[in-house]
């Protein structure tokens, strides 16, 4: 167990920098483990692709419930959890690709990421809401989907900010004169 956590979190790593396409032996490498210990966990790249993203994918739906406890108010969470959403997305080169394949594999897991993150997105949407943080009426899948298309340009364009772009959608969902509303972020 403790290779396969080290065999994620090195994967992990090589895929933000070099791609799903990464080879092999890097991931070896960075996690310190030889190609059979890898392929024993794994015997696909596949098999890794969607191991890492499913690892992923828990810890930012696991994070929502605690940053809503933690967070100062409804709205903060909502943001904080927005942000480690960005970070999934554009830190993930190739995972558009994967998710888009033919791979019954990579088509589960698509259904899997939306299985999971949009009850927690619902659930911090609903929390904000019911604070007067934000307008009624926003859909977990809607929101997701808008800040997913926000952050697709980035790959192609070092001058695009998407994170950015996803502070404005925030503010824009904002009610006027919501409680502890910083307007400056």
């Amino acid at each position: 167990m403790r290779n396969q956590r080290t065999l994620l979190d090195a994967a992990a790593e090589v895929f933000v920098t070099s791609g799903v396409d990464a080879p092999i032996r890097e991931i070896a490498a960075r996690a310190g483990v030889g190609l059979g210990t890898l392929y024993r966990h794994f015997p696909t790249r596949a098999d890794l692709v969607t191991a890492v993203y499913r690892h992923q994918i828990e810890a930012c739906a696991e994070a929502g419930p605690s940053l809503l406890a933690d967070a100062a108010s409804p709205f903060d969470a909502l943001r904080q959890w927005i942000d480690l959403f960005v970070d999934f997305l554009v830190t993930k080169h190739g995972l558009a690709d994967a998710l888009q394949s033919d791979d019954d594999r990579f088509a589960a897991l698509h259904t899997h990421f939306l299985d999971r993150l949009m009850p927690v997105c619902a659930q911090l949407l609903d929390a904000a809401t019911d604070a007067g943080d934000i307008r009624p009426g926003i859909q977990p899948y809607e929101l997701m989907r808008g800040i997913g298309n926000l952050c697709v340009g980035r790959d192609g364009d070092p001058r695009y900010d998407p994170r950015r772009l996803v502070e404005l959608l925030l503010q824009g969902l904002r009610r006027p004169h919501a409680p502890d509303g910083d307007d400056t972020r």
